[in-house]
């Protein structure tokens, strides 16, 4: 599937890829998930839809989910927008160069209900038919720190 008009430095990403991770973090045990993420071309549209979804080792029980966009917004500058059930809306923001994408935190909106996160970050690398990608996280009184690390396969 190609990407849609006006997003071709966006088609490395489309597609459904799966795989799996491993999290950390100072306050919790580590753990391990297994993922599928689809970032799918609309056509017409100048954006790509973003979904990603995770379960427990052999999917026995669903982790976590959150859904937003991926869209280039000019002059090479690519945001990523995301919506968590957990009570956040994030905005990242970085550019795209040579299938790496390295955002950080331009804006983040939280519920008063939402855990205290206060940072996040991600880097994704597109390889040919892999994706992998980090995510850090500054939460309560944990300064930014590295969180998740994961390897997916383009299904």
């Amino acid at each position: 599937m190609s990407a849609p008009s006006g997003t071709p430095e966006l088609e490395l990403f489309v597609g459904t890829w799966v795989g799996g991770g491993a999290g950390h973090y100072p306050t919790i045990d580590d753990f391990e998930y297994e993922e599928e993420v689809e970032f799918t071309a609309l056509p017409g549209k100048p954006f790509l839809a973003y979904r990603s979804r995770t379960w427990s080792p052999g999917r026995e029980r669903p982790l976590h989910t959150e859904n937003g966009y991926l869209r280039p917004t000019g002059g090479g500058v690519v945001e990523l927008l995301v919506s968590q059930p957990t009570g956040f809306v994030e905005i990242q923001r970085g550019a795209l160069t040579d299938g790496v994408l390295d955002l950080t935190l331009h804006s983040l909106a939280a519920s008063p209900d939402a855990k205290p996160v206060h940072d996040l970050r991600r880097r994704y690398v597109v390889e040919g038919d892999v994706l992998s990608y980090d995510v850090w996280m500054a939460h309560a009184e944990t300064p930014l720190t590295h969180h998740l690390k994961a390897e997916l396969h383009r299904a």
